[in-house]
């Protein structure tokens, strides 16, 4: 069994992973073909798990242990708010609609924008204010927060616990549900 991961790691890989997918997305940039739609679909997966989880454990944990934790974890959900309502538009295209790469274009530099934001000076100043032990409490909280959350952009979904707790995992089933029923994500 691997040696478990601390929350900076747990989400560095999922900027990574992601960072793929958008690599494979920029190489298929005018192609209007199943495979886009299959691999839009699943960036926007794997965004929204990682966001929720985010938002049920890693801005609260800034919050409490970063000094200036705040205003951080604010700006920060605010860029998940508005990576939300693209996803969501995004959603609601297919590969040959004339906004579909445009909406693309603007997901990944908002992803790629917050993905700097927090390795360049969030992950570093949580990694200051937490223990190793800390870390990778969150680590594993993050980890199991994933397995459940929603796969599908709610924007209206409230972004802070208790609420974003309480109905992630009930949105998340029925997503998955959704998901399963319409092939979606395969």
């Amino acid at each position: 069994m691997s040696e478990q991961q601390d929350v900076v790691e747990v989400l560095v890989t999922d900027h990574r992973e992601v960072e793929e997918m958008f690599g494979e997305l920029e190489r298929m940039t005018g192609r209007y073909d199943e495979k886009v739609k299959l691999l839009a679909e699943q960036v926007v997966i794997e965004l929204v798990r990682h966001a929720v989880a985010e938002e049920a454990y890693l801005y609260p944990a800034v919050r409490e242990h970063v000094p200036g934790g705040d205003p951080l974890a604010d700006k920060e959900l605010a860029e998940h708010a508005e990576a939300e309502r693209t996803m969501k538009k995004l959603e609601e295209l297919q590969p040959d609609d004339e906004a579909f790469w445009p909406t693309m274009d603007r997901l990944m530099a908002e992803i790629r924008q917050h993905v700097r934001d927090e390795e360049n000076d969030l992950f570093p100043r949580l990694r200051q204010a937490c223990s190793e032990e800390q870390l990778k409490e969150l680590g594993e909280k993050i980890q199991r927060a994933k397995k459940t959350a929603p796969t599908r952009p709610h924007p209206s979904a409230p972004d802070k616990p208790p609420a974003n707790k309480l109905l992630a995992p009930g949105a998340g089933l029925v997503d998955r549900l959704r998901d399963v029923l319409t092939g979606r994500g395969r």
